[in-house]
């Protein structure tokens, strides 16, 4: 495979860049303190195409391809995880969704203004209850007439109070079990639906996440997604697309951390010399370094899979378990490095730590991850075509 970069996509990731530098790294220190960023980077992003970076233009995008995310994705990570968080929520688990097993009233109506980053999208089916064992989820939504009925609560929804529309998993048949449970398209103006951020989190703390709720709302059947008991099979096929962002967001993250290592490494010094001379320390940049080219090779093999149509469950878990450890790793020891500086706000790499450690947990634990790759090995996991597989890039009708 070929991953020399298009023209194009040099262009993105000089522009990416540049916006981080400009209108993240200057503020985020404040941001992670006070707990938000300024909603004003929402419209700089859509102005500059991120919002539907990988949407066809005839849907409101840029109609990039998806190593054109995941370049996105690393550049905004590189700044903070919040931000990379926000992109992989809006385009991976929804917008692509929508793309993938949305109508065409349903793209029209949802997928077209939230690619212009006139709305926002989310994503909702973790619960109190239900992490890694989605069928334990507790919503439930009932046909009424021409509308369902939805109750329950979903909780760790990133964008809970900024979005403008949710993709919500319910069962509508438990008898059913996983089969039985379905996706809806919600608005948060529906009457009965409310949302709480949760406060003092451990990282990403300039992100909002928290929970939803929902209490007899009336969502039009119009807004299912799918069919009837498929939303197992979208819940899935949407987070192929998420760990696929949150993997090449680590990458991101393993390029900050070797980059103020090396910098703090060729400038401080002990017992007379740098302390990058140290042989130690020399070891913690050459894993970083090669925790970073190992992981953008994952990302951008399982990228180009997804350019071509083909189902990639495999190859985006093994990406997303990787460059996450990988990044955890990479933080730690970047603390390490900068000593006891490391461990104060004066450096950016404590806040990398406590941002490397989410990924390892969300859209599939580490645990989950090595469970699917020995289930790989030993053949007792194989991955069967959807009914709906992902549009081929270029995305042609």
């Amino acid at each position: 495979m070929d991953f020399t970069f298009t023209d194009e996509q040099k262009m993105l990731r000089q522009t990416a860049r540049q916006f981080v530098d400009a209108e993240i790294m200057p503020h985020i220190a404040k941001w992670d303190a006070q707990g938000s960023f300024d909603e004003a980077i929402w419209k700089r992003l859509a102005d500059l195409g991120f919002m539907g970076v990988c949407v066809p233009e005839k849907y409101g995008g840029s109609g990039m391809d998806y190593n054109a995310l995941a370049i996105l994705c690393e550049e905004l990570e590189r700044g903070d995880t919040a931000f990379r968080t926000a992109v992989s929520v809006h385009i991976g688990l929804n917008c692509m969704t929508l793309m993938q097993w949305g109508t065409e009233e349903q793209k029209q109506k949802y997928l077209v203004p939230q690619a212009k980053g006139e709305k926002i999208g989310a994503f909702g089916l973790t619960e109190p209850g239900a992490g890694s064992d989605v069928s334990a989820i507790q919503t439930t939504a009932v046909r009424n007439g021409d509308d369902y009925i939805l109750n329950g609560q979903k909780t760790w929804i990133s964008l809970c109070d900024s979005a403008d529309n949710f993709l919500v998993f319910a069962y509508t048949n438990k008898s059913k079990k996983h089969h039985g449970i379905s996706a809806f398209i919600v608005e948060r103006t529906l009457p009965g639906f409310s949302s709480k951020a949760i406060k003092g989190k451990y990282g990403i703390r300039a992100g909002n996440t928290g929970e939803l709720f929902f209490e007899d709302v009336r969502v039009p059947a119009a807004n299912l997604l799918g069919e009837e008991g498929e939303g197992f099979k979208i819940a899935m096929a949407a987070l192929d697309n998420g760990r696929f962002t949150v993997a090449a967001g680590a990458v991101g993250l393993l390029y900050a951390c070797l980059e103020s290592s090396v910098e703090y490494a060729t400038t401080r010094e002990t017992f007379g010399k740098k302390i990058g001379e140290h042989q130690l320390v020399q070891q913690m940049l050459a894993k970083m370094e090669a925790g970073y080219q190992m992981s953008r090779l994952l990302v951008y093999r399982a990228g180009e899979l997804k350019n071509q149509g083909v189902r990639n469950t495999r190859e985006t878990s093994l990406a997303k378990w990787q460059a996450c450890d990988f990044a955890n790793q990479a933080a730690d020891d970047a603390v390490q490095i900068h000593g006891a500086y490391g461990y104060s706000d004066e450096y950016p790499v404590a806040r990398y730590l406590r941002n490397s450690k989410a990924p390892v947990i969300y859209e599939g634990t580490r645990e989950i991850h090595t469970l699917m790759q020995a289930g790989y090995v030993l053949g007792e996991r194989s991955d069967k075509k959807l009914n709906r597989m992902l549009p081929k890039w270029p995305f042609e009708e």
